[in-house]
């Protein structure tokens, strides 16, 4: 079986194509870390907003105590050959402090409203301040596509 490299892909490309996975994925890996205690991961459901990535967890999960020592965040994309890189800085909310379309658009994405769970949910949000998007090993030259917050384009 021959193996190809894929297409090289321009900056836009690259930008739009990772705007597309954050609208259409379901998963994201979620990266934190306990300053006495290390690194944490976990997958959890995302929603993007066309701005920033909504998660929500349990009110007592290590990921919340983890992001309210320590608030920089990275998030994966699953894809281990499409990758897509976010870090930024996470901001909790309860149920009841959550901007109200950030949290419909959630339970709207997943079919299920954390707001009306029995037990209580902290939705986390994170603005990132650095994307890097590549596919195979041609695209790691330029693939920041968000620098400062900013997206290249």
């Amino acid at each position: 079986m021959e193996s190809r490299e894929p297409a090289l892909r321009g900056v836009r490309e690259r930008t739009a194509d990772t705007l597309e996975r954050l609208a259409a994925e379901r998963d994201v890996w979620v990266s934190t870390a306990h300053p006495e205690h290390g690194p944490h991961q976990v997958p959890l459901w995302f929603a993007w907003d066309g701005r920033a990535v909504w998660v929500c967890t349990g009110a007592d999960s290590a990921t919340v105590r983890n992001l309210r020592k320590e608030p920089r965040v990275r998030l994966a994309l699953p894809d281990t050959f499409d990758v897509v890189l976010l870090q930024g800085e996470a901001e909790c909310f309860t149920a009841q402090e959550v901007p109200g379309d950030a949290a419909d658009g959630f339970a709207d994405k997943f079919g299920w409203d954390p707001r009306r769970a029995e037990k209580p949910y902290v939705y986390v949000r994170v603005v990132p301040r650095t994307v890097r998007a590549w596919r195979g090993e041609a695209e790691l030259r330029g693939r920041v596509v968000v620098r400062g917050g900013v997206w290249t384009r």
